[in-house]
């Protein structure tokens, strides 16, 4: 079975993802730049997409997936720029 999200919030440096099975998962803000450095409006303007598998942020270009979140995966695009 796949855990899903329900909900998003955040403080000054974490992202809070509400799950459909009642956990709450924490991730600092810190694992995904965009978010960081976005303002409060545009972090709060997101879509949670795929019944709840991912969260989308359109003017921010950035898609993050619960499973990923899960796993302790942050923004690997900036990985790979910190690699080349």
């Amino acid at each position: 079975m796949s855990t899903l999200a329900k909900g998003l919030r955040f403080d000054d440096s974490m992202m809070w993802v509400e799950l459909m099975d009642g956990r709450q998962l924490g991730v600092p803000l810190a694992y995904f730049p965009r978010l960081l450095d976005a303002a409060p409006q545009q972090r709060g303007d997101y879509v949670i997409s795929g019944g709840g598998a991912g969260i989308h942020w359109d003017a921010l270009d950035e898609d993050i997936s619960v499973e990923g979140l899960l796993a302790g995966r942050g923004d690997l695009t900036a990985r790979h720029r910190m690699a080349a």
